[in-house]
This record gives C-alpha cells, sequence and structure tokens, in this order.
C-alpha cells in the first residue's frame, strides 16, 4: 500500500474498537442472567471477568498484529501461524458469523428499538440500516471514518447521560446489594456462571476490531496497541457502570428473561413515553456498531481477495479506495439472515464460534514467538494474558458443550463449507499465505 493511500486514524482505530464492542449484547445479556445469577455482586464480578479476558485477549492480538503488520485478523494470524487453511475457515467463520451474524443481530435490534416511533415492520428497518451504513463506505475511508467516529460519540454520550440519569430520579432504586452475600462463592463456579458468561463474552466481541485493519492504519506499531487496550479498556468501564445502574435502578423481576432491558430501565426512569424516545435515539447510536463491523469484515473479505486469485474480485476498489465488492457481499448476507433469523437465535452461536477463533489466535503467540525475534510491540506479564485468556475461554466452551453441545455442532459444521471452498481454490494455486 503506498504511503500516501488514505489511512484510518488512531482516534478512528479507537472508536472502531468501541462501536464493534457496545452494541446489543450490553442491552440484552442482563435478563438471562439475573435468573441463574441472583446476586449484585456475582454479576459484577461476571462482567468484569469478561471485560479482564477482552483484555487479555486485546493485548495479545496486538502483539500478534504489530509483527504480521497486514490486516485480515483471525484470517491471517491463524494461516501464518498453523496452517493456510486454518486461516481460511477461521475468515469464513469470521466474515459469515462474526461480522455478517453480528451486524444481523444489531440491525435487527436497531429494527426493535425504533420500532415504537417508526411506522414500518422492523425487519424493514433493520434492511434499511445495513444499506444506508453500506452507502457511507463506499465513499471511502475519510468519510467512512468520521461517520464511525460522530456514530460513537453520538453513542458514549447517551450512555454517559443513561448513568448519571438515575442521581436524579430518586424514586428508581432497586434496593439490591452490591456487596459479597452468602452462597456468592457457588454461584461464580456454577455452570450457571459459565453459561452466563457466553452472553458477556458476545457484549465484549469487537475487542479484537483494530487488528482486522493493521495495514489500513496509520504508523500501526504504535497506534495498534494503543486503540485496543485504550478501546477495550474504556468499554470495560461502560459495561460495568450500565449493569451497576440496571440493577440498582430496576428489580431482577423486572429484569429476568428480558431482551430489550435497555427499554425496561428506560421506562422505569423516565416513564413510558420518554423512555420510548430514548429508545429510538440509541437505535440511532446502535449504527455505529453497525458501521465498524461493515468496516472491519469488508476488510476480511477483501484479504481473502487479495490472496486467492479466484476471488481477487473481492478487492476490486472503487475510486475512493473501498472494496466495493467485499462490502456489498458483506450487506447482502446480513440482509439474508435479518430475513430468516432472530436475535436470540444467533447469540450464542455468535459467541462461541468467535471464542474457538480467537483461542485460536490468542494460542499462536507461543509459536509466533518462536519464529520472530523483532516485535513492535510485546505482551506484558506475558505469558499471564494469553494462558488467562485461554484458560477462561476453555472453562466457558466446555461448560457450554456439557449444557448445550448443538451450539457447538452448528459452530463446527458452519466450517466445513469454509473448508471445501478452500480445496476448491488451491486445486491449482498453491496457499498464499506462507507459514511461519
Amino acid at each position: 500500500m503506498s504511503s500516501n493511500t488514505a489511512k484510518y486514524s488512531l482516534t478512528v482505530g479507537i472508536t472502531l474498537v468501541i462501536a464493534n464492542m457496545i452494541g446489543t449484547g450490553v442491552f440484552t445479556s442482563l435478563g438471562y442472567q439475573v435468573g441463574p445469577l441472583p446476586s449484585g455482586f456475582v454479576i459484577l464480578v461476571l462482567w468484569l471477568l469478561g471485560g479482564v479476558v477482552a483484555w487479555c485477549g486485546a493485548v495479545t492480538y496486538a502483539e500478534i498484529a504489530t509483527t504480521l503488520e497486514r490486516s485480515g485478523g483471525e484470517y491471517l494470524y491463524i494461516g501464518k501461524m498453523y496452517h493456510p487453511l486454518l486461516g481460511f475457515v477461521s475468515g469464513w467463520i469470521s466474515l459469515f458469523v462474526g461480522f455478517g451474524g453480528a451486524i444481523s443481530a444489531v440491525a435487527i435490534a436497531i429494527g426493535s428499538y425504533s420500532s415504537l416511533l417508526i411506522p414500518l415492520p422492523e425487519k424493514v428497518v433493520a434492511i434499511m440500516s445495513i444499506v444506508v451504513i453500506s452507502i457511507i463506505q463506499f465513499f471511502g475511508v475519510r468519510t467512512s471514518g468520521r461517520a464511525q467516529t460522530i456514530l460513537t460519540t453520538l453513542k458514549l454520550m447517551l450512555i454517559l447521560f443513561f448513568c448519571i440519569a438515575p442521581f436524579f430520579v430518586p424514586d428508581a432504586r432497586s434496593g439490591l446489594s452490591f456487596l459479597p452475600q452468602a452462597g456468592d462463592g457457588q454461584l461464580i463456579f456454577s455452570p450457571g456462571f459459565a453459561v452466563a458468561l457466553v452472553f458477556v463474552v458476545y457484549a465484549y466481541t469487537g475487542w479484537n476490531a483494530a487488528a482486522y485493519i493493521a495495514g489500513n492504519l496509520e504508523n500501526a506499531p504504535k497506534n495498534l496497541p494503543k486503540a485496543l487496550l485504550l478501546g477495550t479498556l474504556v468499554v470495560i468501564i461502560i459495561y460495568l457502570s450500565l449493569n451497576a445502574l440496571f440493577l440498582f435502578t430496576t428489580p431482577m423481576l423486572d429484569l429476568a428473561g428480558q431482551n430489550d432491558v435497555g427499554n425496561v430501565v428506560a421506562e422505569r426512569l423516565f416513564g413510558r413515553e420518554v423512555g420510548q424516545v430514548f429508545s429510538a435515539i440509541f437505535s440511532i447510536a446502535l449504527l455505529s456498531t453497525l458501521s465498524a463491523m461493515t468496516i472491519a469484515g469488508s476488510r476480511v473479505c477483501e484479504a481473502m481477495g487479495d490472496d486467492y486469485q479466484k476471488l481477487n474480485w473481492l478487492a476490486k476498489k472503487n475510486r475512493y479506495g473501498m472494496p466495493y465488492w467485499s462490502v456489498i457481499i458483506l450487506a447482502g448476507w446480513s440482509t439474508f439472515l435479518v430475513t430468516f433469523s432472530t436475535f436470540v437465535e444467533i447469540v450464542q452461536y455468535i459467541s462461541i464460534s468467535l471464542s474457538i477463533n480467537s483461542l485460536m489466535a490468542v494460542v499462536g503467540i507461543f509459536i509466533l514467538r518462536k519464529t520472530h525475534q523483532v516485535r513492535p510491540f510485546t505482551v506484558p506479564l506475558y505469558p499471564l494474558p494469553p494462558v488467562v485468556f485461554s484458560v477462561v475461554t476453555c472453562w466457558m466452551i466446555g461448560y457450554m458443550f456439557v449444557e448445550d453441545p448443538k451450539i457447538i455442532a452448528m459452530s463446527v459444521a458452519t466450517q466445513i463449507p469454509g473448508a471445501i471452498l478452500y480445496w476448491t481454490l488451491t486445486r491449482n494455486q498453491s496457499s498464499p499465505i506462507e507459514r511461519l
């Protein structure tokens, strides 16, 4: 890539991480946690643990991404550290599950939150959101970067307002204590805690977003670690604050089983009419998540197009320098999922699939350390962060396998078409990714 090619700034990199992470998860997950974990202290420990795991993953990715210095995420990392086949399959999972699935889930949430004020079916609004964001991407890095920064700033301002508002609404108190209670230790080591962690991991999904644009980021060796770590740290603070707010203002019985926790809390704080308006405004802020996922997902698609001759059309750029076919493919697949799926059906599936991908990449740092002596950024307290990430992720996946093995089976089954496509593409072409 030439030096005069427009690249994303550090600010865009940070907002990309924040926007990818703060989507629908934090406004839906709590409804599935208060039942098996009826303790304010345990739920905050749950979200803190999810944050620690995300931070450990982010700091590990920072070393991997700055060492390999190219866009593509797990597609590139796993392909180089293990085998090109595994890299291609992980890219397939990232594209169709991690980005396509997550974009569709966010779009559905946008349609749901705005449905009370927009007289259109929820799925129509969801599809319109995908189309609008995709069109913005066509106008290049500068335009999409500005839009990303503006939308993310709006989201953060709304969340800040949400966190401050309870102090001016004295009647909104649930009476819940956040101090440790008898039995909390058993809850933390229970299967319910591990399954609840799946939803938390989904909410933290996106901590690795800036790694997908490593080759398109200004001064990547310096700015990429900052984007990953600062973005993740900001989100950890926001998530702990928001969940404390939800529990502080709203009784657990009102939250239990609710898929729209944001709506429930907003109506309790401001009344039904004002709460509905607030929810509709927040749906606009969710466009930042849609935008961030479209930016990162299209770059994975572009990287695969660069590497495989039969897919080179995916890397074709318009006059603004955007891989337009990659954007179109991602938008088309996301629209398909919106049409035929629901939010609840895909959350656990996305979370487990991406956890397996991230786990392979993080463990790969032990391979990378043997092959690359020169590293622009090194993991602090190595090997503790990759070990913590790996142990907690394996613990979560193991419990999930016991509780609901079909989710694991679905994740593995999704990899089969990717493997078949890889063998088809490399039948007359050696793999373009050289192993370390």
